[in-house]
């Protein structure tokens, strides 16, 4: 009986250590295609910004405003683009920073819609999604920008599908 309860204490120990450090989450819409696909499942590292800055091309998990059809909040999935104090601007289908394009291969059309000219406030970000064509995110008044405490955390490992597992990595800018 000892090992028993010694076998519980040490897993209720393992899960609680896991809650406070990791986030699960599966990929429900076509936002962040070709990065990441629909059913694809990822970890969050939910410590990842209290030991470092949010970075541009981190893709993060935060909450948002929307609901879904349930009436619940969203939590969406962008990656970050603009910095605070940056200039973003998105024009004739790309993107500049500060007055410099962004080389953004990543994205599912290599084209971002929309007419944008912003600068990004103090404590918050521009973050959009690949799938540009179809993204709900910082161009939308709906979303705008995204502040910092409502960041869950930044995506590190795709679990599923297994012929995909692996680290993810931000692309490097020359900015």
């Amino acid at each position: 009986m000892k090992d028993f309860i010694k076998d519980v204490v040490i897993a209720v120990l393992v899960a609680v250590v896991v809650i406070q450090f990791i986030k699960p989450v599966i990929v429900k819409e076509s936002s962040m295609e070709n990065s990441f696909i629909e059913k694809d499942y990822l970890i969050v590292s939910k410590q990842s910004y209290n030991y470092g800055d949010v970075e541009r091309g981190d893709v993060i998990v935060f909450h948002s405003s929307l609901t879904d059809e349930d009436g619940k909040e969203k939590l969406l999935i962008k990656r970050v683009i603009g910095l605070p104090g940056e200039n973003v601007q998105v024009t004739d289908g790309a993107v500049y920073i500060d007055g410099v394009m962004l080389e953004e291969d990543y994205t599912k059309d290599g084209y971002t819609p929309g007419d944008v000219n912003v600068t990004v406030p103090e404590d918050e970000y521009f973050c959009m999604g690949d799938n540009r064509a179809v993204s709900i995110d910082s161009r939308s008044s709906s979303v705008g920008f995204v502040e910092k405490h409502n960041i869950m955390g930044k995506v590190v490992l795709r679990v599923l599908p297994i012929k995909k597992f692996g680290l993810i990595e931000s692309p490097d800018y020359n900015i």
